[in-house]
């Protein structure tokens, strides 16, 4: 059963809160590939009209996320392996050079508002609060990308990561992998701050990687430090 999450962040419609449930359910693996779902049930849970979320399943849609099936509702899709190291691949391409640039230009005055977040991250893995985590690893990275002054690169990486599906997710629970994954964030800040780009985007690489290892569902072992 999906667990819906009734809160608003600011200034967001229903809609919006609908596909954002969904989605990070999605993504987890809490909503696993040919999970059926169907506006009805899912105004009632979510305690909302039809609309909002008619709206948000064709939004899911357009992602590539579900697919119509006809007089029954909507089937989660599952993601190939192919397409998935696609994803990895270009963010690998993007991500760990842009945190090895903005070692060297780090502003420490932000240092005490990202371990806030990096803490939220860390809290969302050991509650076992997927929604939660997933929206602070996504706040977190992007607003790190941000600092770099290049909102095209915060866009295309936003849009990667959005599609890159971590069906394994919800399996890391009752897991200490989770925890491991979450602690990386305090690290790469500590990377940051020491303006070690070399460190930073082996980190990032690691960090990355996940998503074809644990956030799979497949075995990874952990890098040493």
């Amino acid at each position: 059963m999906l667990t819906s999450d009734n809160r608003l962040e600011p200034g967001e419609s229903l809609r919006a809160r609908v596909e954002r449930t969904l989605s990070t359910a999605i993504i987890s693996g809490e909503l696993a590939p040919g999970a059926l779902l169907t506006v009805p049930r899912l105004a009632e849970q979510f305690a909302v009209s039809a609309t909002p979320v008619r709206e948000a399943i064709l939004d899911l849609e357009k992602r590539g996320f579900v697919e119509p099936v006809r007089n029954k509702g909507f089937r989660v899709t599952a993601v190939s392996d192919d397409l998935l190291h696609d994803i990895v691949e270009i963010r690998l391409l993007l991500e760990p050079p842009a945190m090895a640039r903005l070692a060297a230009a780090f502003p420490t005055e932000r240092l005490a508002e990202l371990r806030t977040q990096a803490d939220e991250i860390v809290a969302g893995a050991r509650s076992g609060d997927l929604t939660a985590y997933l929206l602070a690893d996504q706040k977190f990275h992007l607003e790190l990308t941000a600092i770099l002054g290049n909102p095209v690169l915060v866009e295309t990486i936003a849009e990667l990561r959005a599609r890159t599906r971590l069906v394994g997710l919800v399996s890391l629970v009752e897991t200490s992998m989770l925890d491991v994954s979450a602690a990386e964030h305090h690290r790469l800040l500590d990377h940051l701050v020491a303006g070690d780009a070399d460190a930073c985007a082996e980190l990032m690489r690691q960090h990355i990687g996940h998503a074809v290892g644990w956030w799979a569902g497949k075995a990874e072992e952990p890098a040493a430090d």
